[in-house]
């Protein structure tokens, strides 16, 4: 506990930012996943396929709970550009969060199975990225 008090106020800030951005990345996995579940077991779509539909729900459902929750009162504009940005900012973590999940689900069965477990590795792969970019760019 003492660790905490000698923090600055902007350290425990960001600790607290960091932590609610995780909560609603949660949020959004479990979004993602079921999204994706939806377009393979429903639609017939592939797992590669499914993951873009499933990604851009999972990512606009984050950006609308930290707009409110994670960053309330931060970042200027109107919501539609803000939203961009945001997706604009997350093409990046996407990088990193798809390549993540294609490279798991072409080369691991147990992924290739259960498609959650690389919707999850991915997307702890791209949330950093997405965490500090988007505390820059999109609500700052």
């Amino acid at each position: 506990m003492n660790f905490v008090k000698r923090l600055s106020a902007a350290e425990r800030k960001l600790i607290k930012q960091f932590i609610k951005f995780g909560m609603v990345g949660t949020v959004g996995f479990v979004v993602d996943v079921g999204v994706l579940k939806f377009c393979t077991l429903m639609l017939g779509m592939n797992p590669y396929g499914g993951r873009v539909f499933s990604f851009l729900a999972g990512a606009s459902t984050t950006w609308i709970l930290n707009r409110v929750f994670t960053f309330r009162g931060e970042g200027r504009g109107p919501a539609h550009v803000q939203w961009a940005k945001f997706l604009a900012v997350s093409a990046g973590g996407f990088t990193l969060n798809y390549g993540t999940y294609s490279l798991l689900i072409a080369t691991i069965p147990l992924v290739r199975e259960y498609l959650s477990l690389g919707v999850a590795a991915g997307s702890i792969a791209g949330m950093f990225f997405n965490f500090f970019v988007s505390r820059k760019v999109v609500f700052r």
